[in-house]
């Protein structure tokens, strides 16, 4: 019977849904509605686009698939959706499927990519979370590799390229698995910084430590914890230990002021003014010994030391007071050990500043003397076998005139039963005698005209030093006897200075 022939496009399988149907499944990516067309070239141009965005996209990687190229896949995949959907309307031919069973299967389909992306999603995290870890583990290592280094210099350096690779991840990455270690990190950043001292080398700790007190202003202390105040008793500590070994030493000023400006409330900068006495009771017991000399210097770095401390940190006036005290006490029993070491030149420098330094000290005499007799004995060392007596003997007295019978001033030290310096003023008038026999003639002429000056001393031997500006000092010695009146005319030849007892 007559009637529209059974597959014209009114009466197709599916009708109006055979288009959405090759439009779902051309969205998957695989051209599958081109398939359902049999359109076989464009089905695979549809599988080698996805194909070649798989291959640049996998495996995914902290960078992901640049953002153009994903435009441009999404651009294909619509244009494939619209043009399967016009060819769908026009071809005439039959589906191998039922339209609605297309049509389920397209959206079906669809979750593929879909869930492709979200996998790809997790997995470029991970890529990022892993390349996280790479460089938490990358400081890892560098601060590994300084274990047992100095932090000053090179070490020093590295230690802060590390930490900004800490900081990195604390500011910007703070919710990742690099970031939830880094506390275990910190932790072992700073043990190893502090090592020196955990190994008792405290004034090496002193600067690494000084550095980690540091740390917070560059990572915050949100991120820190119980680091932000971990180095702050153990520099502390560091500073004092530091700065009590060296005591008697200049080295000392430095770390005990730092302690008491950067800690004043710690108990360590509560022990520094007991360290102090204790040193200044150590030196002071060390007087007494066989070798106060040493004693002497450190006593006085001591007295430097407290005056340089800051402010009321401790009793300056009254640590100062003992100090002074026993460097004069020091001062004296140095130049006395001296003598008797026969170090005679050092001997008289010492007790000659001993009786300019403490000019009421109650030993000034007695320095002054020995003094002169080390001095003398410098030249001629028979006068340093015993030291001078401190006082001067009873019995009879020899009368010694001293004459100065050449140019220039003229001193003359003595030591023996008695001790004393005599000085002569310059004669004027007075030659260079051309030898030495014309300069005791001249003596023996009478010394009246000339400076001179008359000694009684004690009979017994004596040791005589002759200073005169213009010729090198000389040294004699004589025995003095009761029975002679003794004159002691001091001239000058050429060449040499002369001498001539009458």
């Amino acid at each position: 019977m007559p009637g529209r022939p059974p597959d014209s496009p009114s009466e197709r399988p599916g009708g109006p849904l055979v288009p959405l149907a090759v439009a779902l499944l051309n969205l998957t990516g695989l051209g599958l509605g081109y398939l359902l067309l049999r359109r076989l070239l464009l089905t695979a141009l549809c599988c080698a686009a996805t194909a070649a965005l798989l291959l640049l996209a996998l495996p995914a990687d902290v960078d992901g698939v640049p953002g153009g190229l994903l435009v441009g896949y999404a651009a294909l995949l619509l244009l494939a959706a619209a043009h399967g959907a016009l060819r769908a309307a026009r071809d005439p031919g039959r589906l191998p499927l039922r339209a609605p069973l297309a049509a389920g299967l397209g959206v079906v389909l669809l979750a593929v990519p879909a869930g492709g992306v979200l996998a790809y999603d997790d997995a470029r995290d991970e890529a990022v979370e892993q390349m996280l870890l790479g460089r938490l583990d990358k400081a890892d290592r560098i601060v590994a590799g300084l274990d047992g280094q100095p932090f000053e210099g090179g070490a020093e350096t590295t230690y802060k390229r590390a930490l900004g690779i800490y900081r990195g991840l604390a500011e910007d990455h703070p919710g990742s698995k690099a970031a939830a270690r880094l506390p275990d990190s910190l932790t072992k950043y700073y043990e190893t910084v502090a090592a020196p001292y955990a190994a008792k080398r405290y004034c090496e700790a002193v600067t690494p430590l000084k550095h980690l007190r540091a740390v917070p202003g560059t990572l915050g202390k949100d991120h820190l914890g119980a680091l932000a105040t971990w180095p702050d008793g153990r520099l502390a500590t560091a500073l004092y230990e530091c700065g009590t070994d060296a005591l008697g030493r200049p080295a000392a000023d430095a770390p005990l002021g730092e302690l008491l400006r950067t800690f004043p409330a710690s108990d360590q900068a509560a022990k520094v003014e007991p360290a102090l006495r204790d040193a200044i009771g150590a030196r002071t017991t060390a007087l007494k010994g066989s070798d106060p000399c040493p004693a002497v210097g450190e006593l006085r770095v001591l007295g430097a030391t407290t005056e340089a401390l800051p402010g009321d940190a401790v009793d300056a006036t009254a640590l100062r007071g003992d100090t002074d005290r026993a460097v004069e006490r020091g001062v004296y029993a140095c130049g006395m050990d001296e003598f008797e070491d026969a170090h005679f030149a050092k001997a008289a420098a010492t007790l000659n500043g001993f009786a300019k330094a403490y000019p009421a000290g109650k030993k000034r005499d007695r320095a002054k003397d020995v003094a002169i007799a080390a001095e003398i004995a410098a030249e001629r060392p028979s006068a340093g076998r015993r030291l001078p007596p401190s006082g001067s003997p009873g019995g009879s007295k020899v009368e010694f005139v001293l004459a100065n019978l050449g140019p220039g001033e003229l001193e003359v030290l003595y030591t023996g039963p008695t001790t004393g310096r005599i000085k002569l003023k310059d004669c004027a008038s007075c030659r260079v005698f051309p030898t030495k026999p014309q300069g005791d003639k001249a003596c023996r002429a009478g010394v009246t005209t000339y400076p001179r000056t008359t000694l009684r001393l004690p009979a017994g031997e004596y040791h005589f030093l002759y200073k005169r500006a213009t010729v090198r000092n000389r040294a004699d010695g004589a025995r003095l006897s009761p029975s002679y009146r003794y004159t002691d005319c001091s001239f000058v030849t050429r060449g040499s200075a002369g001498l001539g007892l009458t």
